[in-house]
């Protein structure tokens, strides 16, 4: 009898510790979408993705707003799906801006990419989603016909946004990537952020940083908008500085 229990308490000893493990580090091996930003290199994955965010240029705060062209040639993928993701500090795009816009999109498609369309990495703050959704009204009309439009959008969108200000999203933009990191590291407590997930009225993918914990969190499973995941890779630390900017 006292080998019974002490067989009990084991197994019951062994699951606890089980179901407390620490979460697996996000192993790009695993995934097949991934952010690549300038400068990084490409693991191996890459070459399998069957979907890339490629950071292709950015608007910078200070003086008059301009698209910094952020590769010294045009990508060339031959099989991954690209989104040409430009990296916005500010919204007052001028007409400069538009047209170097336009004219980058017409270069990557020319070279034989399969260009998905277009895609803005700005932390839009959740109190001010509807400036946001003002100046998105603005990308819709500047851009050429027929190219999709994908965000990226705060961690903090899914749990306090506002539905019907994220609802009114829908049709301007084709996709919202969450970010689940800042820097290299994801952010303490994510699961707690996505309670409600499932009612973000807005295709969804979620972004997760290499290296970085990730345990899918429940409401996830019924989330009939959730597209996938999307892992930002690192270029690996060096005394000469930091990696790449999230997105």
């Amino acid at each position: 009898m006292r080998r019974g229990w002490a067989a009990l308490l084991a197994a019951l000893a062994l699951g606890a510790c089980r179901g407390t493990e620490a979460p697996q580090p996000v192993d790009p091996a695993r995934f097949d979408r991934f952010f690549l930003w300038a400068g990084v290199p490409p693991p191996p994955a890459v070459g399998r993705a069957r979907e890339l965010y490629i950071l292709g240029g950015e608007i910078r705060r200070g003086g008059t707003a301009q698209l910094v062209d952020m590769r010294a040639g045009v990508p060339h993928v031959r099989l991954a799906r690209v989104w040409l993701t430009v990296r916005a500090e500010r919204l007052d795009w001028n007409a400069q801006v538009w047209d170097a816009l336009r004219a980058m999109l017409a270069r990557w498609r020319a070279a034989g990419n399969r260009l998905e369309g277009l895609q803005i990495d700005f932390d839009a703050a959740t109190p001010g989603l509807d400036r946001y959704r003002a100046f998105l009204g603005q990308v819709r009309r500047e851009l050429p016909p027929g190219t999709r439009l994908s965000i990226t959008g705060l961690l903090d969108w899914s749990a306090n946004g506002d539905p019907a200000e994220l609802a009114r999203l829908d049709g301007l933009v084709d996709e919202v990537v969450i970010q689940t990191y800042q820097g290299r590291t994801t952010i303490p407590g994510y699961a707690a952020w996505f309670r409600r997930i499932d009612t973000l009225p807005l295709t969804h993918k979620i972004a997760l940083v290499e290296g970085g914990e990730w345990t899918p969190p429940a409401a996830l499973a019924r989330d009939r908008r959730f597209a996938g995941y999307v892992v930002f890779l690192l270029r690996p630390p060096s005394p000469a500085g930091p990696g790449p900017r999230r997105p």
